[in-house]
């Protein structure tokens, strides 16, 4: 289909959910078609939602040798310094503990966030996570994580609703999705004892 002056037209639409946005492309057609024809298509999508950004803030400050202190307003202080491995002391937090317990209490509040959306409310929860620490390629990094929680329930029923909502954790979890690691979730489901 041929329009004046010379204009070759597509649009193609989807049924867009407002407020949608067009998107136009026009491009410069052969020869064949003439020196003036362009083809013009127009697609409609959805436009994306809005999210909102947050930013968080702490300090480090030296204090001696291979450790030092982290802090956030309005929260307590915790010594950090390096791990034994790295010439550090072993009574104190090291930024790959850190890192590993951070992904494993993102991990808890995730799913604690998921079964009360869901109606869900677990008798307990625990969890023990393991990171990897290896030489890749001459840099060291964190290259997995095991998190292994353990969930009690009230009644057998809620045990399979519990595995569904597991299975969604890691994709919701913001540390997941913000570390290179593989993250591997092995979660145990049990029933509480009942009171006596």
């Amino acid at each position: 289909m041929i329009c004046s002056p010379q204009v070759l037209r597509l649009v193609t639409h989807f049924r867009p959910k407002p407020p949608h946005d067009i998107v136009r492309e026009e491009r410069r057609t052969s020869r064949r078609e003439g020196p003036s024809a362009t083809a013009v298509s127009e697609v409609w999508v959805e436009a994306k939602r809005a999210y909102k950004s947050f930013r968080y803030k702490a300090n480090t400050v030296w204090s001696s040798a291979r450790r030092g202190t982290l802090s956030a307003s309005g929260k307590p202080n915790i010594v950090v310094g390096s791990p034994p491995e790295f010439k550090g002391e072993a009574d104190i937090w090291a930024p790959e503990e850190l890192l590993v317990g951070s992904l494993n209490t993102c991990i808890m509040l995730t799913f604690l966030t998921l079964a009360q959306a869901k109606g869900l409310t677990p008798v307990g929860y625990e969890s023990e996570a393991e990171g990897l620490l290896e030489n890749i390629e001459g840099k060291f990094r964190i290259t997995e994580v095991t998190v292994r929680p353990r969930v009690s329930l009230k009644v057998k029923a809620e045990l399979e609703r519990a595995r569904e909502i597991m299975e969604g954790v890691e994709a919701q979890c913001f540390i997941s999705n913000s570390i290179k690691s593989k993250v591997t979730l092995t979660a145990e489901f049990v029933l509480a004892p009942s009171p006596r």
